[in-house]
C-alpha cells in the first residue's frame, strides 16, 4: 500500500491518524516535529502526507510548500480545527489534494486518503533513496 507521513503537533492525534491508516494496510510514520518530518521526506519516498495546519514552529501551509519542493508529486491532505476559506484556498493552490476538519471523522479521512492516493497514482513517483551503509532501516 502507500507510504504515508502524518504530522500533527499533538502526539495522540498523530498516533490516532496513524492507526486508522495503518489498519487500511498503509505504511505510516508519524511526527510531531516539522523539521524531523521534513528531514524524513528528504531521505524517504512518501506517497501521501497528512499535515495539521497548526503546528509548533511552522504552520501546515509552510510545511506543505517545503514538502512539495522536496517531493513535487507527493499528495497532501491538510487537517484543520479552524477552517477558513483563505487557508483552504492557499493549501489547494500549493498542491494539497484536500483537507479535513477536526475532529477527524474516520470514514471521511479514509475516503479522502483513498481519493488522494488514486489521484496521485497516475503521477510518476520519486524512487526511494538508496540505503546508506549506516542506515538502520
Amino acid at each position: 500500500m502507500a507510504r504515508i507521513l502524518v504530522l500533527d503537533d499533538v502526539h495522540d492525534a498523530a498516533v490516532l491518524i496513524g492507526r486508522i491508516l495503518a489498519k487500511k494496510g498503509h505504511e505510516v510514520i508519524t511526527f510531531t516535529d516539522e523539521e524531523t518530518a521534513l528531514a524524513h521526506a528528504r531521505d524517504h519516498a512518501v506517497d501521501l502526507a497528512v499535515l495539521d495546519i497548526k503546528l509548533k514552529k511552522m504552520n501546515g501551509i509552510d510545511v506543505l510548500e517545503e514538502l512539495k519542493r522536496i517531493q513535487p508529486t507527493v499528495q497532501v491532505i491538510i487537517l484543520t480545527g479552524f477552517p477558513s476559506m483563505e487557508t483552504a484556498r492557499r493549501a489547494l493552490e500549493l498542491g494539497a489534494e484536500d483537507y479535513c476538519v477536526k475532529p477527524i471523522d474516520k470514514e471521511e479521512l479514509e475516503a479522502k486518503v483513498r481519493l488522494a492516493l488514486a489521484a496521485g497514482s497516475s503521477e510518476p513517483r520519486r524512487p526511494a533513496p538508496a540505503l546508506k551503509a549506516d542506515d538502520k532501516r
